[in-house]
């Protein structure tokens, strides 16, 4: 069957849901590039959402000045020895990262591998525009400064948010494919990987992919946990002191800064607001939806079609992979997704490790719950490649057809403590606006913080391997 055709009954599946699922957000999310400032500079002061044990003493000396940060202090109580996050640095423990703990992230804009070829500028304004869709406040400011500190004068920056007419139309389409891949990944076609074509290789289009689903899993990371917003940005500002144009301004560690007239007024176009229905107006609050999940037979249907199609992006073969990726590549036949990241082997080693900790660390989640929120995800996401993986792998764990898809209605034979983190990793793998603090705090109440920040390590590896594989169209592997 040509490939177009494949897309199209794809989506004519997909789109058979009579109905969407809506979920408007609690918390505000800044329609204006004044009002997104004086959030940012608000967030400085975020109140923690998980709770932190005190220190001993043993613990302060270990831990030095990474004991003063609440983000290495929940990766060190929290997550299991070995298990970093796939972006967001390593782990816990000073031995762990001389050798067991997966390497820690890089600033994953800057290139890493020698086959990436964008720079570093432009990723960054694609992290800028994956965190003002997904209202990650800690991102976006640290995005802010980098871009600032890389010699962005306010209006360019402003017009992000609201004038993209001003950028080239090579970075035009690549910022509206990053909203994409960011708040809709369901609705990713064919069309959307051709219109790239007109500026970029396949090369590049998967380097911006991987890109932008590391963009979004650190803010899952960032947003889940509720990291407050950084007092300064001065690790950016040394970073790139050297790089700042001469005629350029020094950044502003503040971020209160003013606004352009021509940019004070201007709503968004990237955060996805709530329309008033009888003003026509933004209602400041942010909105979430996704299709109504398809029946089994539709799924079903789907799954066969996936199992024959031919990927967007350029999958290597089993022999050019093992070649690139060396020691790194696992034993067996190498699956679709280890073959398509190997484009960029030394990116790719390191992340290949990260995922492994994650779904493997004998931590406080069961292979079986973290099979069933990697389901519940995946079906949220259309991420067909990862359905029909996560299906296979249900079965090893013992469980039926009829369990399987019992995991898309509504959760009442399973006990509360297991639906609150069912929820907690839903909503917040749909994007983390929609992500309440009451939902946290259930979901810490009926478990408990370990569950909770282990939940959220795991989502951002499910938020990033759901849109690099999708996004390249993989043909589900043979059973």
């Amino acid at each position: 069957m040509p490939r177009m055709m494949l897309g199209l009954s794809v989506m004519l599946l997909v789109n058979s849901a009579l109905a969407d699922e809506r979920v408007v957000t609690p918390r505000p999310v800044p329609a204006t590039r004044p009002e997104m400032k004086q959030l940012l500079e608000d967030m400085k002061s975020r109140k923690l959402r998980i709770p932190l044990p005190e220190l001993t003493e043993e613990q302060k000396v270990e831990l030095g000045e990474r004991g003063g940060s609440y983000e290495s202090r929940l990766r060190f109580h929290y997550l299991p020895p070995g298990e970093g996050s796939v972006f967001g640095g390593g782990g816990s423990r000073p031995a762990q990262a001389a050798g067991t703990t997966p390497p820690a992230a890089r600033d994953f804009t800057r290139n890493a591998d020698e086959n990436m070829t964008l720079s570093y500028p432009f990723k960054t304004r694609l992290f800028w525009i994956v965190s003002r869709t997904n209202n990650c406040q800690y991102c976006l400011g640290h995005q802010e400064q980098k871009l600032s500190a890389a010699g962005m004068l306010e209006e360019e920056i402003a017009a992000l948010d609201s004038d993209w007419g001003r950028f080239p139309p090579e970075e035009q389409a690549a910022f509206a494919y990053a909203r994409k891949l960011t708040y809709e990944p369901n609705r990713l076609a064919d069309a959307d990987i051709i219109a790239l074509r007109e500026h970029y290789t396949d090369l590049q289009i998967l380097e911006m992919t991987l890109s932008v689903a590391g963009n979004n899993a650190i803010n899952r990371w960032k947003e889940g946990s509720g990291v407050p917003q950084s007092r300064d940005g001065s690790s950016f500002f040394r970073r790139a002191q050297a790089d700042i144009p001469a005629d350029r301004p020094v950044p502003n560690e503040s971020f209160l800064t003013p606004t352009p007239t021509a940019f004070a007024s201007a709503i968004t176009k990237v955060a996805p607001l709530e329309i008033d229905l009888k003003t026509g107006q933004p209602t400041r609050m942010g909105i979430s939806t996704r299709p109504v999940l398809e029946s089994r037979s539709e799924v079903e249907a789907v799954l066969a079609i996936a199992r024959k199609r031919t990927p967007r992006l350029p999958v290597l073969s089993e022999e050019a992979a093992r070649t690139a990726l060396g020691d790194s590549a696992p034993a067996g036949p190498l699956p679709a997704w280890i073959r398509l990241m190997a484009n960029f082997p030394r990116e790719s080693r390191g992340r290949l490790s990260s995922l492994n900790a994650i779904n493997n660390s004998n931590g406080d989640l069961t292979p079986l719950m973290k099979a069933q929120v990697s389901w519940i995800i995946a079906r949220q996401d259309r991420a067909w490649y990862a359905t029909g993986m996560v299906r296979s792998r249900l079965k090893e764990l013992g469980q039926t057809d009829e369990q399987i898809f019992a995991l898309d209605g509504k959760w009442d034979q399973f006990s509360r403590a297991d639906r609150s983190l069912f929820q907690f990793a839903r909503k917040l793998a749909a994007t983390p606006i929609a992500l309440t603090d009451d939902e946290v705090a259930e979901a810490l109440e009926q478990t408990s913080p370990r569950h909770v920040v282990q939940l959220i390590n795991f989502v951002t590896s499910r938020a990033y391997f759901d849109r690099v594989t999708e996004a390249a169209g993989l043909a589900l592997d043979p059973l």
